[in-house]
């Protein structure tokens, strides 16, 4: 379960989320709003890359101010843009560097790294150098390499922004059928149709919260075409 309570946060004089109040506990959660609305700020707050100005987050009990390394362990988040994510030079490597925090051995560390490998359909590129994979490709990597880990949540932050049709799909359905509590921001209402909730946040607040169909219907009728 991940608490927000009473959360307001602010860049400078820029109030960017005004007294957020939420519990979340479903499997599937999607984040949408406009550019500027607060949600990529708000799903930064759920592992501590961001702390609030006022208020507390916690994930299972762990306050994300106090026990920050704790909460990132059981909370991934993957990123819109995965070379910000990718930080060794081959893939392999850059799969077996999160796991070195995890206090495994070499083997296991090895062993870990080929399954997910294969689990991904990267076998074939364990040792070719991760920035020079396809926009599909470094997406994959991004994701393994946080799953890897083994967190019980998983934040996504526009995941399919970058990709053609056959690998936002692909990622897609990756994302429906992962085990873990997953949280996506995303401008592509269609990832998120089923979602047992969507969140819709304006101005920094939260405007809509419910099944997807309904609150995905409420944000488009907040947008009608010009």
């Amino acid at each position: 379960m991940i608490e927000i309570e009473g959360v307001s946060q602010w860049f400078g004089e820029r109030q960017v989320l005004r007294d957020v109040e939420l519990t979340l506990t479903e499997d599937r959660i999607g984040v949408i709003g406009s550019n500027g609305s607060g949600k990529s700020t708000f799903v930064r707050l759920l592992n501590g890359l961001l702390v609030p100005s006022k208020g507390r987050v916690a994930v299972d009990g762990l306050d994300t101010g106090r026990k920050g390394k704790e909460v990132r362990r059981r909370v991934g988040f993957v990123f819109q843009d995965p070379d910000i994510q990718i930080v060794m030079p081959t893939v392999a490597e850059d799969l077996a560097f999160g796991l070195k925090r995890h206090g495994l051995s070499k083997a296991e560390i090895a062993g870990r790294v080929g399954e997910v490998l294969a689990e991904y359909g990267l076998s074939e590129f364990r040792d070719h150098p991760a920035h020079l994979l396809s926009g599909g490709q470094k997406q994959l990597l991004a994701i393994a390499a946080v799953l890897v880990t083994g967190p019980r949540y998983v934040v996504f932050d526009e995941p399919t922004t970058l990709l053609d049709l056959r690998n936002k799909r692909r990622v897609g359905k990756l994302v429906r059928e992962l085990e873990q509590k997953v949280v996506v921001v995303s401008h592509d209402l269609e990832l998120l149709a089923g979602f047992e909730r969507v969140i819709v946040f304006d101005g920094g607040r939260v405007v809509a919260d419910g099944p997807a169909e309904e609150s995905i219907a409420a944000y488009v009728a907040m947008h009608p075409p010009l």
